[in-house]
């Protein structure tokens, strides 16, 4: 018996053991970033790179925000991606909501036509769906990065597949006592979704927030750039400047990072719930 459990206990610590170094491997380049951006001009150029700074500063921080306008393009993308997170989370859940438990003509068959659209690359539509922005006018504005993110198939999806699991005969209740379809959806439906929601906000905003590809298309203007395009374009005139390039690398991670570390409890709650029910 103790022979066992001493095979266990081994077991168990190497285990732990494995995941501590794969945990400390992946945080590595970004423990290694943030040390950069505290770095002296110059610093991080040389070989073998330092690890630490010599000297902390926050220099690298006050030419990104002052001299590069950083706090603009920061701005920019906090209006988008939480417009896209508070409209997707409507369109998605409530759109997830009726393919769940509204029984309506072709209701299957357009599901199935929805899931099918998974597999056609996102950059295949991106002229067409360029071409119609362009005939409403919205090119070079935020309306044009906000307005195709609304809705999505995977977050379509998510809520179903939760939404399937709360009980038919408690909605039935709801509609007998005289209550329409908005008042149920809002009064007893999205206060049970909770979980799959706080997953949802997550998924939606860490999308919207890294998009890289989409607002360099559209957002022509400058001053109207999201963070992760207004990186990329600093990059080219300050290619030779490691620290202030990982200063704002680091303001880029930040935000996604905190909310994920705020909302992680609901977050695994809502896939593993989402994952066994309906």
């Amino acid at each position: 018996m103790s022979r066992e459990l001493g095979t266990t206990r081994l077991t168990a610590f190497a285990i732990n053991a494995a995941l501590v170094a794969l945990a400390l491997v992946a945080l590595a380049p970004l423990a290694w970033m943030l040390s950069v951006s505290f770095m002296p001009r110059g610093e991080a150029s040389g070989f073998p790179p330092p690890m630490l700074p010599s000297a902390a500063t926050l220099d690298n921080y006050e030419q990104l925000f002052g001299r590069a306008g950083m706090g603009r393009y920061f701005l920019n993308s906090l209006i988008v991606s939480g417009a896209i997170t508070a409209g997707a989370l409507l369109v998605n859940t409530m759109a997830g909501y009726a393919f769940a438990k509204l029984r309506f003509r072709g209701r299957e068959r357009l599901f199935q036509l929805l899931l099918g659209a998974l597999v056609i690359p996102a950059q295949v539509a991106m002229l067409p769906l360029f071409l119609m922005m362009k005939g409403l006018g919205l090119v070079n504005s935020f309306g044009a990065v906000i307005i195709p993110a609304l809705a999505t198939v995977f977050g379509i999806f998510l809520v179903r597949q939760y939404a399937r699991s709360i009980p038919d005969e408690l909605l039935e209740a709801a509609r007998i006592d005289g209550a329409g379809e908005l008042r149920i959806f809002f009064r007893i439906v999205l206060p049970m979704l909770k979980p799959v929601l706080v997953t949802l906000t997550i998924f939606t905003f860490m999308a919207a927030w890294n998009d890289f590809m989409w607002p360099l298309i559209v957002l022509t203007d400058q001053d109207n750039y999201t963070l992760p395009v207004a990186i990329a374009a600093l990059s080219r005139e300050h290619v030779q400047d490691v620290e202030m390039m990982m200063a704002g690398a680091v303001v880029t991670v930040l935000p996604v990072l905190l909310l994920f570390l705020l909302l992680q409890r609901y977050y695994i709650q809502g896939l593993l719930l989402g994952s066994v029910k309906g």
